[in-house]
């Protein structure tokens, strides 16, 4: 359990440098939209990369070359499924989710109810971005990465 061999102990020393160098190198050359957190996709491919990595430094069962394979295809894989999806507006639709209106001027219940979130979230989220209560809130969206956008109500000119 605290140790099983040296050999173990070896393998991690020298696979998981080779991929996590593989990692920083494949992210650089397909740029920054590869850990985007711009919708579900995103997440899901960055935390597949995740367990990539950590298989690849962890088991005596997946060798360095295919750990940094694993690695390299679905970096390659999400590279052609955004860049379709760039180009091909079904593919982006199937792909992308759209930002959805949970407030304005008061809460959206239809909204709410589709995206399965409660009234007491969106005041949690407007708390969250220094608002203390939704009066001074003129809208509440919830965007594609599941982040919540938080627009401020325009001051009202006192002249």
């Amino acid at each position: 359990m605290w140790f099983d061999s040296w050999y173990d102990l070896g393998r991690v020393l020298v696979v998981g440098p080779v991929a996590y160098v593989a990692l920083v190198a494949v992210l650089r050359l397909t740029g920054k939209r590869t850990l985007s957190k711009l919708n579900a996709f995103d997440l899901v491919v960055t935390v597949a990369l995740g367990s990539t990595l950590a298989t690849s430094f962890l088991s005596a069962d997946v060798s360095a070359a295919e750990g940094v394979l694993g690695l390299v295809l679905l970096v390659v894989l999400q590279y052609v499924v955004t860049w379709t999806s760039v180009r091909v507006p079904r593919v982006g639709q199937l792909v992308r989710s759209e930002p959805s209106l949970l407030y304005r001027d008061g809460f959206l219940e239809r909204s709410l109810r589709r995206e399965r979130v409660t009234a007491q979230e969106v005041r949690q989220a407007a708390r969250a971005q220094g608002h203390a209560d939704l009066d001074d809130v003129a809208a509440v969206v919830l965007e594609s990465d599941g982040s919540f956008s938080v627009l401020r109500r325009e001051p009202s000119d006192p002249s």
